[in-house]
């Protein structure tokens, strides 16, 4: 088993073509990307947190059907586009509105990991080498050497594993402030 993140998928939200309406001719187009690309990553057995955003301005039938397409153990951080629609899916956990979780990595390592909609500038055990995965940003903030955008738009329209996430961060240039702030200059 395998575990993923991703956010800001926006299953039947035709306002989010504005952003992403040069790859996609309509939302059933924009929806059957989305849901082929989740699916060529993620198998039945993996885990996938989705960080907020789900689905917006759709029926709850139309989120029912999509989120049973989508393969994975699926848990959610609430955003700020998930109504009950989406809360009332049957994530195999309540939804939360951020949590700390611990992954291991291809080297047998615990990664510590801090999961919210929102980008934060702090967050809890940041001090002890815990990493930050956002969304909402649509891939507009840089990333730092512990904090990234799992979204969709930040990661060609796929869910990613932590592999590659940890590799975006090491090889970031920017520090968290408040590390540098401290004289710390790298957690």
């Amino acid at each position: 088993m395998a575990v993923f993140f991703t956010a800001d998928t926006h299953f039947g939200d035709a306002h989010i073509l504005r952003h992403r309406g040069d790859r996609y001719a309509s939302i059933e187009a924009h929806d059957e990307a989305l849901i082929a690309r989740w699916n060529a990553v993620v198998s039945e057995a993996d885990e996938i947190w989705h960080l907020g955003d789900f689905a917006a301005h759709a029926d709850p039938a139309y989120c029912a059907a999509v989120f049973d397409r989508l393969n994975g153990i699926k848990r959610l951080v609430r955003g700020n586009h998930d109504s009950n629609r989406v809360l009332r899916l049957p994530w195999v956990d309540p939804p939360v509105e951020s949590v700390r979780i611990g992954v291991r990595d291809a080297e047998g390592r615990t990664q510590r990991l801090f999961l919210a909609h929102y980008a934060h500038r702090a967050w809890p055990g940041l001090w002890r080498g815990t990493r930050h995965l956002y969304g909402h940003t649509h891939a507009t903030l840089a990333d730092t050497t512990r904090s990234c955008d799992v979204g969709v738009d930040a990661w060609d329209d796929a869910p990613v594993g932590l592999a590659a996430l940890t590799a975006r961060q090491d090889a970031a240039t920017l520090v968290p402030e408040e590390l540098v702030r401290d004289g710390r200059g790298e957690a």
